[in-house]
């Protein structure tokens, strides 16, 4: 394989597999909160927060980890300036305390925080501003959870271009570059010792939050209901319960970290855990899993390139395509039922929309997991949707592009909507 592409590929993948506690989107405003904390040096006696529609979508429904059960934006935000550690990244409210949350409540009912929408932005956009007194502080998040774009202490600048591309944790990896065929060559020819830690990290932290999903009851329950009664459930039926229950916990405010996807924990678990509970079930030694995890991630990234970070689309569809795809290769299916089980799974649940990160994501995760099994199978016997049904066209790469340009550009007005009903307009 050109070395170009090996190490575009391995960029991506250390790029896109960080760890997160809770949903990304109240993460990202307790991030920035807890950035301009630090950056503003003392205790804010105010704090505002300005959201994109998305951001304020995401966030209305889910609790916020390690916040006794709250939800909000400005939950988020006043928990990361108080209890949170900005140098942890995405797993800023891990150092939260008890006192914490108590602090955070007082501060909650004095009304300390303000929270705005903000149009015409990025849909991944938040802007927290602080101010003690005559000091101010700013910290800006556009495109990505942890893309800050500025940073301003009593109005001045101080994020220069190297400092931005170190905060960032700068990107070096082109999306662009990613197609099927070079995402399962890539699998074939990558050295295990170069990815086997984020892998393994991903193994281990994702089956963990599903494990407590099925033992506890976490939201709607989907992971425990869709096994029970079930002694002896199938492998995708297992596959299915685990990755809903580890949504189910997640999105019910359980503070176990997930390695995530695209920015976003939903689609961590569902691109990951159910090619490991195939796995373990069908006795796959442990490399050919861990390639089947690149596979499995890389295909997800790969459609979410076309989309976005937040859209109308649903994203654990790219990420359930993502894990069937991953499951083809372990089994050793050819690169023709690969693209079957693609063009499959796309076409059918393509235009499942995302209202929102809540307790429903995790049924969305079963019926995704559920239609990409079913396109993985009927690619086994040789039968795909075909080029001029619907948004199929002749190969595979321009189905994946065509299936991406309705998520982005024709599901605009859908999420506009989608926002207006959720907040009452």
């Amino acid at each position: 394989m050109d070395q170009k592409l090996y190490t575009n590929h391995l960029e991506i993948l250390k790029d896109e597999l960080i760890m997160a506690l809770g949903c990304t989107e109240p993460i990202a405003i307790a991030y920035a909160a807890a950035k301009a904390r630090k950056l503003l040096g003392q205790m804010p006696e105010k704090c505002v927060v300005s959201c994109s529609g998305n951001i304020v979508k995401n966030v209305m429904g889910v609790t916020v980890p390690n916040s006794g059960g709250l939800k909000g934006i400005d939950v988020a935000a006043v928990l990361g300036i108080v209890g949170g550690d900005p140098d942890m990244d995405l797993a800023v409210l891990e150092s939260v305390t008890k006192e914490d949350q108590e602090k955070t409540k007082e501060l909650l009912n004095q009304k300390f925080c303000t929270c705005k929408l903000i149009e015409g932005v990025a849909t991944l956009y938040i802007v927290v501003e602080l101010r003690a007194g005559e000091h101010t502080a700013l910290v800006e998040i556009q495109k990505t959870h942890k893309n800050i774009t500025r940073m301003e202490k009593d109005g001045m600048s101080v994020l220069k271009k190297t400092e931005a591309d170190e905060e960032n944790g700068h990107k070096a990896g082109d999306k662009q570059l990613l197609t099927v065929k070079n995402i399962l060559e890539f699998a074939d020819k990558v050295k295990i010792e170069d990815v086997e830690e984020i892998l393994n990290r991903q193994i281990e932290c994702n089956m963990a939050i599903c494990r407590e999903g099925l033992e506890h009851p976490y939201g709607a329950e989907v992971g425990r209901i869709l096994i029970d009664g079930n002694e002896k459930p199938t492998v995708g039926l297992k596959a299915r319960a685990f990755a809903a229950a580890g949504s189910d916990a997640r999105m019910n405010g359980c503070p176990m970290p997930v390695v995530i996807n695209s920015g976003s924990g939903n689609q961590g678990i569902t691109v990951s855990v159910p090619v490991i509970v195939y796995a373990k079930e069908k006795n796959i030694e442990k490399e050919k899993l861990l390639r089947g995890l690149v596979v499995s991630n890389l295909i997800a990234v790969h459609q979410k390139k076309y989309i976005g970070s937040l859209s109308a689309y649903c994203g654990v569809v790219s990420a359930a395509c993502g894990a069937a795809c991953g499951i083809c290769y372990m089994l050793g299916y050819p690169y023709e039922v690969v693209c079957e089980t693609i063009t499959n799974t796309i076409a059918t649940v393509g235009g499942m929309v995302c209202d929102g990160a809540k307790s429903s994501c995790a049924a969305k995760i079963s019926t995704a997991l559920q239609t990409a099994l079913l396109g993985m199978k009927m690619g086994l016997h040789d039968r795909a949707f075909q080029p001029g049904e619907g948004l199929v066209e002749d190969d595979v790469e321009e189905t994946i592009r065509s299936i991406g340009r309705m998520g982005r550009d024709g599901m605009q007005s859908t999420d506009l909507e989608i926002l207006n009903i959720m907040l009452g307009n």
